[in-house]
């Protein structure tokens, strides 16, 4: 009993020293949403990202719903965006979409949904990968160009639309291809007919025309096959494919 007593007293000492001795206020805490906002924006100047959205995050939380917290939000997420990262344009998507969700009708609207789509754009995975993020990047720019069409953010959104579809198209290509190379004409000439309907605007069309002649060759369809190359050397005659087709 006396041992539990001292040790009992002993942590009572133990506390009220730590108490006494404790770690000093962060002086951070002490600032108004509007103090914090304008240290935040000296350290955003000189690209000191994570330091400015300290201040920034500080600024939202002691008046979420004042102009110094709006802005503290939004600001806190451009930093984790230009920041860059695969984690960070995580975390960017996500305060872009509280923002979103918080002030549905603010005047940075089609600024916030530009910035969400740009985040998954800069998560989009190699042609070669899951295209899951690519998706919903094209989703989201979609978005964009049909609740805000007139903003400038609309406009620019289309640059954003065509690399994503490039890379989607990329990715269609790849997966025919590794098909026609293991044996399975049939479905890899579905998935490179769907490329061609699907994107038009696709830059490499010579290579599609030639695997496919290939795939519709494999599958023993001749009339098909000579259709693909006949399209490929009409569209193409410079194309390297075009002279592969000839030996085709």
């Amino acid at each position: 009993m006396k041992l539990l007593r001292a040790i009992a007293v002993g942590a009572l000492v133990l506390s009220a020293l730590a108490c006494k001795t404790g770690a000093p206020k962060d002086p951070l805490l002490d600032l108004a949403a509007g103090e914090s906002l304008v240290t935040g924006k000296m350290f955003f100047e000189k690209h000191k990202y994570s330091q400015a959205r300290k201040y920034f995050q500080h600024a939202f939380e002691a008046e979420p719903n004042s102009s110094a917290g709006r802005e503290g939000l939004l600001l806190a997420a451009d930093t984790l965006y230009l920041e860059g990262g695969s984690t960070n344009l995580i975390q960017s998507e996500a305060k872009y979409r509280d923002f979103q969700n918080r002030f549905p009708t603010s005047d940075k609207a089609a600024y916030v949904q530009f910035q969400i789509a740009r985040s998954l754009v800069g998560r989009m995975e190699r042609p070669d990968r899951d295209q899951s993020v690519a998706q919903k990047a094209l989703e989201s720019l979609r978005d964009l160009q049909r609740l805000y069409p007139t903003s400038d953010y609309a406009a620019q959104a289309q640059e954003e639309v065509r690399t994503v579809r490039k890379n989607l198209a990329e990715h269609e290509f790849m997966v025919g291809r590794f098909y026609l190379r293991y044996g399975l004409p049939g479905a890899a000439a579905q998935r490179l007919e769907y490329l061609l309907s699907s994107y038009p605007e696709y830059d490499q069309r010579d290579k599609v025309l030639f695997h496919l002649g290939r795939a519709y060759g494999n599958q023993g369809d001749k009339e098909k096959a000579q259709a693909q190359y006949d399209k490929l050397r009409t569209d193409f005659p410079q194309s390297p494919f075009t002279a592969k087709a000839k030996k085709a």
